[in-house]
């Protein structure tokens, strides 16, 4: 038979006086850059804890506005994203109490030239981008990391990671934003171009040979 003795006893009313945690967190948190200001082509990733149907992904279009189920369509001109944060949840408020919502904006932009699989990417601003070049498969070969260009708007600027003040910094604190394309140019001189130029020199040696045995 177990004896229950004075120090189990104050063990157990410790226990049972310790007030349960709430399975639903308290309030509003948000992910990605609170401050960042949105503009035309980005994509607000929207998630309501418990509630699938307010979550998803909604797109600044032209006009500044993105259409959200409780809301409708609203601008976001001139807000940033713990500003449309706050909009969302109040809307929610209407409906539920407590809602509990997370926003992280998201760029849409293109990852091009000398990369595995170049095309149009959805990425975080939090991301490098070293990690954005990674998302489309890394450099291709022949790719010179040491040279991305950034283009925008037809005008080109070149990255260079070499300055020690842009390794590792984030999209956001680059620059960059949506509709923006992230060129990988080609190395001047590569290996390939090293084979080549070898299989073009043996051919014309080749042809001399031939022409002086004649």
């Amino acid at each position: 038979m177990l004896r229950t003795t004075p120090h189990l006893l104050l063990l157990a009313a410790l226990i049972t006086s310790i007030p349960a945690v709430a399975q639903q967190p308290e309030g509003v948190v948000t992910t990605g850059t609170v401050s960042y200001r949105l503009r035309p082509g980005d994509v607000l990733m929207i998630r309501v804890w418990g509630r699938e149907e307010f979550s998803g992904q909604f797109q600044v279009d032209e006009n500044w506005t993105i259409q959200y189920p409780v809301l409708g369509e609203f601008t976001v001109r001139d807000l940033t994203v713990g500003d449309v944060r706050d909009q969302v949840r109040q809307g929610l408020e209407t409906l539920f109490r407590s809602p509990f919502v997370t926003v992280t904006p998201l760029f849409r932009m293109a990852v091009l030239g000398h990369v595995r699989n170049p095309g149009l990417y959805t990425v975080d601003p939090t991301l490098s981008v070293i990690d954005v070049v990674a998302l489309a498969g890394g450099p291709a070969s022949g790719g010179n990391m040491s040279r991305i260009r950034l283009l925008r708007g037809g005008s080109e600027t070149e990255i260079d990671f070499a300055q020690a003040s842009l390794r590792g910094r984030t999209l956001a604190e680059v620059g960059v934003r949506s509709g923006d394309e992230i060129i990988v140019p080609r190395k001047w001189f590569t290996r390939e171009d090293v084979l080549l130029l070898l299989g073009f020199t043996q051919v014309l040696l080749s042809i001399a040979i031939f022409f002086n045995t004649i």
